[in-house]
């Protein structure tokens, strides 16, 4: 049963992906973006890794709140 409920929820937000996200949520997404550049110093002075991660970071942050809608 619990698990019945975990696939219903996983259809209902795929489903919200093309629809229109709150202006609020945009705005955070679009500043995880901005800040993910941040980590473009890190890769140019060798640190590779942790620019890597604070980009990954920010793209996947920028991703999921596609997931979100003013819809009910």
């Amino acid at each position: 049963m619990l698990c019945f409920r975990r696939k219903s929820k996983l259809k209902a937000m795929i489903k919200n992906y093309y629809k229109p996200t709150p202006v609020k949520i945009r705005k955070f997404g679009d500043a995880l973006l901005a800040i993910s550049m941040l980590g473009i110093p890190a890769e140019l002075t060798g640190h590779t890794y942790i620019a890597v991660s604070i980009f990954v970071c920010g793209v996947v942050g920028k991703f999921l709140t596609n997931f979100f809608t003013d819809e009910n």
